[in-house]
């Protein structure tokens, strides 16, 4: 069947924040610096380029080298790695939480935005270098958010206590996690390959993030991707004069807020706080308070004078952890960074903090909204086809598409649009002449009116109603069909891990989806495998 063209504006599955961001609507321009097209990276690349200290090349590669030094990395990687030292290299960059065995599809699709993306700008500027980065979300402690994932309907999930960082987390216990997912995904050469992946990744590494840097690096260390973790002490160091100003100045929320102006008419993805930075020692991360001309840590007896936080933070700068409205300052201030790719929530946080970036004079990064991607299985296809089915029907909230489809299976008419409009029209008859003769007759005759036209309403039910068990059976099929490409009536990459597939297509998975996504195209991919 031909492919529709399904955008992101007209997916129905986007935010009207996100929807006129990609219309380029002049409300939002002032929120972010260039829109991500191939052309406009130009202007990126020259003011990262003027804006980027050549001394952090050297801190950035060392620090890189050091992370990977228990990691089997490609040459591939490793050049890229060494490129970085060059003032002609440039990152592309997304990130992500460190779920369980990857979480949902998306993440797969996040790396291979940016790795096509890497090659699409060398294509275009060939005197330049560029290298895809997955930042590993390690300092998050929101554990409930990563310790799951969907195969097969099934949750596969991790359950124990943590606290802190959880790249810091051990991976004890997720032993009983791999004899639970071995139970159900069975046979074969593919299934096999995906249990090597999770036992290896996690039963052979002691943390998380070990566990998720090994994990990406099988997945995409043959197409050059840098796997970096934020959680380090040498690259901390380049972000001190930026917690100082955080720790003195508090000026991240008087900056943040001054998008609220415009972001008021959509929503606001996150709120800052007076102070957003977290104090980390082992497994605590709690926040830092001012309070009493003090700094006090959260839910702790921590309290610190002025110079004595500052001195804690020139002895210890891995101690201090940014929260979600400093992480991606902290990410362009030590890569030397064009592009952030990300979903419609990661994106619409963004757009509240161009203002803190001009504050500390660091370059914004263009804002990319990753690929996103139905994946449908040739039989799939096939039903869609027997079934008269446009892909710009699947992806029609589900209520909408049963009426519509109730409506185009009935050889009779049952929108009484025209009987609805007659009634209104004698009605209004009958109101100019409770006019002309006793206007107490008003009331009486708008009475009628709702009740006559709620009765021709309820008509118009009862006939779809009729209608669709005429033709129940094929309209179960068309439901079956949608439920199977939206679970739960979301979208697809949102829930299903990528194991479901690649335990039938392996490999053609991964190669089909770097053949297929362009990155640039700000459409959604319909994948067929």
């Amino acid at each position: 069947m031909p492919l529709d063209k399904i955008t992101f504006q007209n997916a129905g599955y986007f935010s009207k924040l996100m929807v006129d961001y990609l219309n380029q609507e002049d409300s939002l321009r002032h929120l972010y610096n260039h829109f991500p097209t191939i052309q406009n990276f130009k202007q990126q690349i020259d003011e990262k380029r003027a804006n980027y200290p050549a001394a952090h090349r050297a801190v950035l590669c060392q620090a890189l080298l050091s992370q990977y030094k228990n990691t089997k990395a490609s040459d591939k990687t490793l050049d890229n790695i060494h490129a970085l030292a060059q003032e002609n290299t440039f990152t592309v960059t997304t990130g992500h939480q460190l779920n369980l065995f990857t979480g949902p599809l998306y993440f797969l699709y996040k790396i291979i935005s940016v790795i096509n993306l890497a090659k699409e700008l060398k294509a275009k500027y060939p005197t330049d270098n560029f290298v895809p980065v997955y930042w590993m979300a390690t300092e998050d402690h929101d554990f409930e958010e990563i310790n799951h994932f969907v195969f097969e309907e099934k949750v596969i999930c991790w359950n124990r206590e943590s606290k802190g960082p959880v790249g810091r987390l051990s991976t004890e216990g997720l032993d009983k996690v791999f004899e639970v997912f071995k139970s159900h995904i069975g046979v074969g050469t593919n299934a096999t390959r995906i249990k090597e992946l999770f036992e290896n990744a996690y039963l052979k590494h002691d943390n998380l993030t070990d566990a998720t840097r090994y994990l990406a690096n099988e997945l995409f260390a043959a197409y050059g991707l840098v796997i970096i973790d934020g959680d380090d002490a040498e690259l901390k160091k380049l972000f001190v004069p930026h917690i100082k100003e955080e720790l003195i100045n508090q000026s991240a929320i008087k900056e943040v807020e001054k998008s609220y102006a415009t972001l008021a008419d959509y929503f606001i993805q996150v709120n800052p706080r007076e102070i957003n930075l977290f104090y980390i020692l082992d497994n605590l991360r709690e926040r830092i308070i001012f309070e009493d001309e003090v700094y006090k840590v959260n839910n702790t007896s921590i309290t610190l004078s002025k110079e004595a936080i500052l001195e804690e933070l020139d002895k210890h700068p891995e101690r201090f952890s940014p929260n979600v409205i400093l992480r991606p300052l902290y990410q362009e201030v030590i890569l030397p960074n064009l592009c952030y790719t990300g979903g419609g929530g990661e994106l619409a946080y963004w757009l509240e903090l161009k203002k803190v970036f001009d504050l500390h004079k660091v370059t914004f990064p263009m804002l990319l909204l990753r690929n996103s991607v139905l994946l449908a299985t040739s039989k799939q296809v096939d039903k869609l086809d027997k079934l008269d089915l446009t892909w710009k029907d699947v992806f029609t909230k589900q209520g909408q598409l049963i009426n519509a489809k109730t409506k185009e299976f009935s050889s009779i008419q049952f929108d009484f649009e025209e009987q609805r409009k007659f009634l209104e029209e004698q009605f209004k008859t009958l109101e100019n002449i409770a006019l002309q003769t006793d206007k107490s007759f008003i009331g009486a005759v708008n009475a009628q009116k709702v009740k006559q036209l709620k009765g021709l309403e309820n008509l118009e039910k009862r006939l779809q109603k009729a209608e669709k068990r005429n033709h129940a059976e094929k309209l179960e099929r068309i439901t079956l069909l949608q439920n199977e490409l939206f679970p739960n009536n979301s979208l697809q990459e949102r829930i299903v891990n990528f194991s479901v597939y690649y335990k039938e297509f392996g490999d053609e998975l991964i190669t089909t989806l770097f053949d297929q996504l362009e990155p640039l195209s700000h459409e959604f991919d319909i994948v067929v495998l």
